[in-house]
């Protein structure tokens, strides 16, 4: 079995939270569930749970609001929405506002229960480089917040999408090394996606603008010409 977790179910549905709460409770988990967006959202500031099952039709303040209050708090749990709306504008804002998946009503308790695990072993799995408090890291004037989705440099503070935040911590991990278009796809867009090369020179722009000093002449996220990029956490002259 996996390790247990603090589980906060947040979903105004009675028949489906009841059936969420006595599955989690059933797989060893802890959980505390709430039916609407105000008191989840104050529960999960109190509770500091693991994970947040979060639906995103509630009464009151919807979850997107919720899913940006909580990574505005820094809160540093995993989010997986829970959703009858499957359309590609509501996962893309979903995975923008910081959630780390995006299940699609009706599923299977099953899948979800196994989905669960694999977010929070992700969340829990610490960031390269770390030397700050809080899940955040230096790349030379900036600071990363990997929890709260942001990038801080000059007192100004900016969001990532959270295929930013991946594609950044791949460049940590391999600090140094040159890494081609190819291994940059496969490594943070996987296989169940299909996107181009072009989709990575996008996302290493997006990046760029927010991390760098000049985004024209980029001191962390280098180019390799005819390869792909190279990164350094300190800066290149």
């Amino acid at each position: 079995m996996s390790a247990a977790l603090r589980v906060l179910v947040i979903e105004d549905e009675e028949p489906l939270r009841l059936a969420l709460v006595d599955a989690l409770r059933a797989a060893g988990h802890a959980v505390s569930e709430a039916r609407d967006g105000e008191t989840g959202l104050a529960l999960a500031l109190r509770e500091a749970p693991d994970v947040v099952l979060l639906d995103l039709m509630l009464p009151g303040r919807d979850g997107f609001s919720v899913l940006r209050a909580l990574r505005e708090d820094r809160l540093a749990c995993a989010v997986v929405i829970l959703s009858a709306r499957g359309e590609e504008w509501d996962r893309v804002q979903g995975f923008e506002y910081g959630a780390d998946d995006y299940v699609v009503k009706p599923f299977s308790l099953k899948e979800l229960l196994l989905r669960l695990s694999a977010v929070a072993a992700r969340a829990g799995g610490g960031v390269p480089g770390q030397e700050l408090p809080g899940g955040r890291t230096r790349v030379g004037d900036a600071v990363v917040d990997f929890a709260a989705y942001t990038i801080e440099r000059g007192g100004r503070r900016t969001g990532l999408s959270r295929k930013e935040l991946d594609l950044l911590r791949f460049l940590l991990q391999h600090e140094g090394r040159t890494l081609d278009r190819a291994a940059l796809l496969d490594a943070v867009w996987g296989s169940d996606e299909y996107p181009t090369t072009r989709t990575v020179d996008m996302h290493v722009l997006k990046l760029r603008r927010k991390l760098e000093a000049d985004p024209e002449q980029p001191r962390h996220i280098l180019t390799v010409h005819g390869v792909g990029y190279r990164f350094s956490r300190q800066g290149e002259p």
